[in-house]
């Protein structure tokens, strides 16, 4: 299995480096929220009580990243419906290669890309606006991002195989995306100090919350068996349901 994946995993390599533009496309909502949304909260910040510890770089990148993972991947799934359509899926489908491989090597694309994108965005965060963050930190933020691209890309080639519709994929995924952007804290932390009882209640029902706190432990250096542990099993969970429910479409799809 390992080998088909990586088979699967070049192939869609190679179809992104003859379109470099990738990179600067995905990463350019992050960036201009970091760019012209932060300065602005930098004040709110310092001078309103109920923020997370922290500056407003060390609050408001994770959660950018955590962006990354969630737009830059949510759609990923056009680009399986367009290879659907011109047969390419099926031709997969004819070789021995595993179905787990044919959703992992896919996936596993879309993980490098994330994962660069996050990069590029904390240099700019480092390098522009001072951000102060610990190596261990940076790195253990990176793999919530990777886990969090796993989860979303293979949620995204599900939906698609499930929909099969250039038309209903986009509407239902942004009817999606929208609440679960407002309700993870991703703009403006959803804490006890700062939204209404209710709004606190619904974004704890919301999974990707305790991603974003996860996120922002991980880059204030705060280790503890709290938030980081919380959004830490979430994400797993996430991951390993979404990759069986990618999988297990791809192989429903081949009875």
């Amino acid at each position: 299995m390992l080998r088909d994946t990586w088979l699967i995993f070049d192939r869609e390599l190679r179809f992104s480096l003859r379109n470099p533009t990738w990179i600067g496309i995905q990463i350019m909502q992050p960036v201009l929220y970091l760019v012209l949304f932060g300065p602005l909260m930098e004040r709110v910040v310092a001078s309103t009580p109920g923020f997370p510890p922290g500056d407003v770089w060390t609050i408001f990148t994770p959660a950018l990243i955590v962006m990354i993972g969630l737009f830059g991947t949510a759609f990923v799934g056009f680009g399986l419906l367009a290879d659907y359509r011109n047969g390419v899926v099926e031709r997969l489908r004819v070789t021995p290669a595993s179905r787990v491989a044919l959703l992992l090597g896919k996936v596993g694309n879309n993980v490098l890309q994330a994962v660069v994108q996050a990069s590029l965005l904390i240099v700019l965060a480092v390098l522009v606006f001072g951000l102060r963050a610990s190596l261990a930190g940076v790195l253990l933020s990176l793999l919530i991002a990777a886990l969090l691209a796993v989860t979303m890309a293979s949620a995204s080639y599900a939906l698609a195989l499930t929909l099969k519709s250039e038309h209903a994929f986009p509407a239902l995924l942004n009817a999606l995306l929208l609440p679960l952007l407002l309700l993870s804290g991703i703009l403006l932390p959803i804490t006890t100090g700062l939204a209404p009882d209710w709004l606190y209640t619904l974004s704890r029902i919301n999974p990707f919350s305790h991603v974003v706190e996860a996120e922002r432990a991980a880059f204030r250096g705060d280790f503890t068996m709290d938030s980081l542990l919380t959004g830490s099993i979430v994400l797993v969970v996430l991951a390993a349901l979404t990759v069986f429910w990618g999988t297990r479409k791809f192989r429903m799809d081949n009875a």
